[in-house]
């Protein structure tokens, strides 16, 4: 066997300084690396033009290698100062907002050029949807427990009591928050060093990582824009859990929050996995309601702590306006009796296009069951009629449900990141519709599929991308595509 040859530029585990050059789809900063050898690609996430960097290399091939950030040593002379605290969910918010967005557009433009052979995808381009709320607009947060903390000056991890985020690249340390991260709610986050400190005070351990062990694990905080409200949950394991009173600890938060408290629950979470709600744990409510209500285009829709649910609701109903726009396009002279709409999870999308087009039946398909309940119980509070939903696999569904081929004229796609699998994406297209609104929240696997549909004879008419979470590498976008008559 022939002897690997070694990379004359970076090796495995090797930690690096550089200047960070150009900016690649999905955050991944372009580094190079010139000497006597060449030059060398290196790839950094969640980074910028302009910085200079610290990273560890964590794949390494002939041609470019892969790293994990671990510090930012020089910002970009782009970036501006913010009053807020930085965390690792928030890597651009010192990046003015139109530059994001320049960023976000031209970088999904040569992911469709590429990976979906759309040479003219400048063309097909509608309208980039920015988030009315640029700050503020997360309605869901997860703050994790640890007993390992980190000191920002000595630039070093410290044993102390943290409630906060994980330090980027130090899987096993903490950062506790201090103030507002400018993402989630102001006055909550304000608050969570003296939540820190009341627990803190109960004098039970906050997880150790890598000791597997400790009491409290997460605190996790959900928020509804439609009634200001917050239903927290907290997270622990069940080991000296009598040594904590949930009951004082509800009212603690009431004294700081008042009437918006919706509700508290607490979760055995007993498993070593980095997960807040185990497979095996259990919840049950401390005080209040188990559910908040949050409102979409002027329906109802309720959540609880298990819930999927758009964490950015005020651009989630942009979002699904474009969507919505979509599929009624030309309604007069496509037949829109029955749309189908796959992978629809809670149903939001299928309920809004019921209350926009009458006399259209809407067929809601999604394997999560929770899901499926959720989406009965919010048509049924939103007293929508014309709704079906199945629990099932979207490719299952297709095979038990032949009467649909040729019979829809308009199929919605909101598939998870990893895209439609190939065999279901061939039952879709088998269903012969005239046109899909395909929804994703990975553009790269939607431009992979994009190259199928269009062998397939569909070809993009429209499509335009929906900034759901500022100051982060990540941009939705909502595609239209017609079949060729």
């Amino acid at each position: 066997m022939p002897r690997r040859e070694r990379n004359k530029f970076v090796k495995r585990g090797e930690i690096i300084e550089i200047l960070i050059e150009d900016y690649a789809f999905g955050g991944k900063g372009i580094g190079r690396i010139r000497n006597e050898h060449g030059e060398f690609v290196v790839f950094v996430p969640n980074t910028l033009p302009g910085q200079l960097v610290k990273a560890q290399v964590k794949k390494s091939s002939k041609k470019y290698a892969e790293c994990k950030l671990l510090d930012i040593l020089k910002a970009s002379d782009n970036e501006i100062e913010m009053p807020y605290q930085d965390i690792p969910g928030a890597p651009y918010i010192n990046l003015p907002v139109d530059l994001q967005h320049s960023y976000k557009k031209s970088s999904t433009f040569e992911l469709f050029k590429r990976i979906g052979k759309v040479k003219d995808i400048e063309s097909k381009f509608d309208e980039f949807v920015a988030s009315p709320n640029t700050f503020h607009y997360r309605n869901k947060m997860e703050y994790g427990f640890s007993a390992i903390g980190y000191d920002r000056d000595l630039k070093t991890d410290v044993d102390e009591f943290t409630l906060g985020f994980k330090r980027r690249g130090l899987w096993w340390c903490g950062d506790n928050l201090e103030k507002d991260s400018g993402i989630f709610d102001a006055e909550l986050e304000n608050n969570i060093r003296h939540i820190r400190t009341y627990c803190e005070n109960s004098t039970l351990a906050p997880w150790h990582a890598p000791k597997k062990e400790g009491f409290f694990r997460y605190l996790v905080v959900r928020k509804s824009y439609k009634t200001n409200q917050l239903l927290f949950n907290l997270v622990t394991t069940s080991y000296e859990l009598s040594e904590f009173d949930l009951d004082e600890f509800s009212k603690y938060l009431v004294s700081l929050f008042g009437d918006r408290i919706a509700g508290v629950l607490h979760t055995i979470n007993d498993e070593i996995g980095d997960r807040t709600i185990a497979t095996t744990g259990s919840i049950r409510l401390v005080y209040g309601e188990d559910k908040i209500v949050e409102e979409l285009l002027g329906l109802d829709f309720e959540i609880s702590m298990k819930s999927f649910f758009q964490t950015n609701p005020k651009c989630a109903e942009k979002l699904y306006s474009k969507v919505v726009d979509y599929a009624l396009e030309n309604k007069e002279a496509v037949d829109n009796s029955v749309v189908l709409d796959l992978f629809c999870g809670t149903g939001t999308i299928g309920q809004i296009i019921a209350s926009k087009a009458n006399n259209t039946k809407i067929i809601g398909v999604d394997i999560v069951a929770s899901a499926i309940e959720d989406a009965k119980e919010n048509a049924k509070r939103n007293a929508i009629e014309g709704l079906e939903f199945y629990a099932a696999d979207v490719g299952k569904f297709l095979n038990e449900h032949p009467e649909y081929i040729n019979k829809i004229r308009t199929l919605v796609l909101d598939p998870a990141r990893a895209g439609i699998a190939p065999k279901t994406l061939k039952k879709i297209i088998n269903l012969n519709a005239d046109r899909l609104v395909y929804v994703s929240c990975n553009p790269a696997t939607q431009a992979r599929d994009t190259e199928q549909l269009m062998l397939a004879g569909y070809q993009i008419k429209k499509f335009s991308l929906v900034d759901q979470f500022p100051h982060t590498a990540h941009i939705e976008t909502v595609v239209l595509f017609e079949k060729n008559k």
